[in-house]
C-alpha cells in the first residue's frame, strides 16, 4: 500500500490543576484556540468544550503523532495562550498532568458532539471527578482512587 490511511476518533478530557478556573470570557475562546493548535498538527478538531475547570476534546489522532505527544502539544500551547490573555489571573495557570483518553467509535461522533456542547448543563448534576470516574468504569480502565486526582 502507497498510502498510511487512518481515521482514529478519541475523546480527550483533563482539568485545571490546582482548583483554578477558567474565566466563563475567555472559556471559548480558549477551546477555539484549542480547535486551531489540534487543526495545525494535522489533525481534526470535531468538538472542544467544558467547563470553568476542565476540558473535553473530540479530535482524529494525527497518523504520524503518538497520543501523549498530540495531548502534550495542546496543553503547552493552551496554557502559553491563556497566560499571555491575562498574565495577572492565569499567570500560573497549568493543566494537571495526566489525562483521560478514550476510543470513540464512528457511530456515536454526533452523540460525543453534543456531549461535549452540553458540559455547562451536564455539569449541574455531576462534578468532574464523578464524571470521569465514570468514563474509566464504562472502558473498564483500571486505576488507584488514591492517586486518581492527584495533581
Amino acid at each position: 500500500m502507497a498510502n498510511s490511511l487512518s481515521q482514529i476518533f478519541v475523546h480527550i478530557t483533563f482539568h485545571v490543576k490546582n482548583g483554578a478556573d477558567i474565566k466563563n470570557e475567555e472559556r471559548q475562546k480558549l477551546h477555539a484556540y484549542i480547535a486551531g493548535v489540534i487543526n495545525n498538527m494535522g489533525s481534526t478538531a470535531l468538538a472542544v468544550g467544558g467547563t470553568r475547570n476542565h476540558v473535553h476534546i473530540l479530535a482524529t489522532l494525527p497518523k504520524t503523532m503518538a497520543l501523549s505527544d498530540m495531548v502534550r502539544t495542546i496543553k503547552t500551547e493552551s496554557s502559553k495562550w491563556i497566560k499571555q490573555v491575562d498574565r495577572f489571573i492565569y499567570g500560573h495557570f497549568a493543566w494537571q498532568d495526566g489525562y483521560g483518553a478514550f476510543s470513540v467509535s464512528s457511530s456515536v461522533i454526533n452523540k460525543t458532539k453534543e456531549y461535549i456542547a452540553n458540559q455547562e448543563e451536564h455539569h449541574k448534576k455531576m462534578t468532574w471527578q464523578e464524571e470521569y470516574k465514570l468514563f474509566l468504569d464504562e472502558y473498564g480502565v483500571k486505576y488507584d482512587e488514591r492517586y486518581l486526582f492527584s495533581d
